[in-house]
C-alpha cells in the first residue's frame, strides 16, 4: 500500500488511508471522497461491502468513483464487484502508471457528471418556443443544445397526452378535409352537418 500512497501523493492527490473497510467507511462518512481506491480483501469489511455502503447513501451530493484493487480475476468476480457499484479495477501487483491512467479516466467522468448536473439544475429555456440559451447567449433547439453538451442523440415520439390534445384533432381535421375534397371530385355537394328530414 506504500506504493499506492506514494504514487497518489506524487500526482498531487490528497490521500486518506484506512487499515480496513470499517475504518474507510468512517473516514468516508466524515468527508465523502470523489475517488476511492480500495483493496478487495480487507478485514472486518471487504472492498465490495465498502462499495455497497457508499452506493447506498441517501441524498449523496456527488458521485464517488470507486476503483477496486484486487488479485482476483475472472468474470464472476468482476460481475460481483460491478453489481456492487465498482467503476474500475486495478490488478495486483499495482503498476503506478496504470493507476495514473485510471485516475485520469475517473477525473474525466467526474467532470462530465458535474457538467450534466449543472445542466439539470439550471437550463435557461424559453417558455414559448422551448429553445435553450447557451453560455454565449445563443438560443437553439433543446435537441441541438443537449447534443452539443452531451453527445446525446434523440429519437422523436409523441406522448399520450399530446397525441390526444394535438395529433387526434389534426388527424380529424385532415380526414374532414380529405372527405370534402373527395366529395367535390365526385361532384357531390359537401356535407353541411345536418341530414334532411
Amino acid at each position: 500500500m506504500r506504493v499506492l500512497k506514494m504514487t497518489l501523493e506524487n500526482e498531487g492527490h490528497e490521500v486518506v488511508s484506512a487499515v480496513n473497510g470499517v475504518d474507510a467507511w468512517r473516514e468516508f462518512i466524515v468527508q465523502p471522497f470523489e475517488v476511492v481506491v480500495s483493496d478487495w480483501m480487507m478485514p472486518e469489511m471487504d472492498g465490495v461491502q465498502l462499495c455497497q455502503k457508499i452506493r447506498s447513501r441517501k441524498r449523496a451530493r456527488a458521485y464517488c468513483y470507486f476503483i477496486m484493487l484486487t488479485a482476483r480475476i475472472g468474470r464472476e468476480n468482476h460481475k460481483t464487484a460491478m453489481d456492487a457499484g465498482v467503476d474500475d479495477f486495478l490488478t495486483k501487483p499495482l503498476r503506478p502508471e496504470e493507476l495514473i491512467m485510471r485516475l485520469r479516466v475517473a477525473k474525466r467522468i467526474l467532470q462530465f457528471m458535474r457538467e450534466v448536473g449543472e445542466l439539470r439544475r439550471l437550463l435557461p429555456i424559453c417558455s414559448y418556443c422551448k429553445k435553450v440559451r447557451d453560455d454565449k447567449d445563443y438560443w437553439q433547439g433543446i435537441e441541438t443544445y443537449l447534443h452539443a453538451q452531451t453527445g446525446t442523440d434523440f429519437s422523436h415520439s409523441i406522448c399520450p397526452d399530446c397525441y390526444e390534445s394535438q395529433v387526434k384533432p389534426q388527424l380529424a381535421e385532415l380526414e374532414e378535409q380529405l372527405t370534402k375534397e373527395d366529395a367535390e371530385e365526385a361532384g357531390e355537394p359537401p356535407e353541411t352537418g345536418s341530414k334532411p328530414v
